[in-house]
């Protein structure tokens, strides 16, 4: 039988594990690339960049050749066409909104931590229908460190009022995973997310889920 975790909150990860949002991010992309006159990249292209925020996205669709102003300069050109696609194809993964909702009615504190910046997170979240379920939303500009940087997941703990320690980490990806490992949570990561091209059943964590369902099981009753 799969272990079950006690705690307080628990702290997800955006792309690949609440949302799928990588149509939206293959549109931006190719746009940006077709605007700097170079070659697109594919959508398995792309499903492997994602991860670690629109500059690591962005280098990795330019290549090694870019220097760092050529970088900076399709960063500008990126955010500006992902303003426009943000949330277009978007969506939550099956069971996603009926799994937060169980863990609302349990009365379990929820945040969202994401890599993503905070003017393409906050309104994805809300057109997607499920920016109620977190008071709290750590972005990828909300510190100066991003996952897998352990600061993230301590700052949304002391948001939410529990001790990291207490919290379980959901995402998809090894940034998610060092990070829950570096703050001393356990974490659980989606089969189905993006993992920047790293089969996740080699990543270390404490378990894997197939689907946000698999969720509930994994979390045990809160006290009386």
């Amino acid at each position: 039988m799969s272990a079950r975790f006690a705690v307080d909150a628990v702290l997800f990860d955006l792309d690949g594990t609440l949302l799928d949002t990588i149509d939206d991010l293959v549109e931006a992309s190719n746009r940006m690339l077709a605007e700097l006159g170079r070659p697109l990249r594919t959508r398995d292209d792309i499903h492997r960049f994602v991860g670690k925020g629109i500059e690591h996205l962005v280098a990795r669709c330019l290549g090694d050749a870019a220097d760092a102003a050529a970088r900076e300069a399709a960063v500008a050109v990126f955010r500006r066409h992902y303003h426009v696609v943000n949330g277009v194809h978007a969506k939550a993964f099956d069971g996603v909104e009926e799994m937060l909702a169980v863990l609302a009615a349990r009365g379990i504190p929820m945040a969202c931590v994401t890599n993503k910046a905070t003017d393409f997170t906050l309104p994805l979240l809300a057109r997607c229908g499920v920016a109620g379920y977190f008071p709290v939303v750590v972005c990828g500009d909300t510190l100066p460190h991003k996952k897998p940087h352990p600061a993230m997941l301590e700052f949304a703990c002391r948001q939410l009022g529990v001790d990291v320690a207490r919290a379980l980490m959901v995402g998809d990806s090894v940034n998610d995973a060092q990070s829950a490992r570096a703050a001393g949570c356990p974490v659980l990561l989606m089969t189905y997310g993006y993992s920047e091209g790293a089969p996740v059943d080699t990543i270390d964590c404490d378990g894997l889920l197939s689907n946000a369902a698999d969720l509930l099981a994994r979390i045990a009753p809160q006290p009386a």
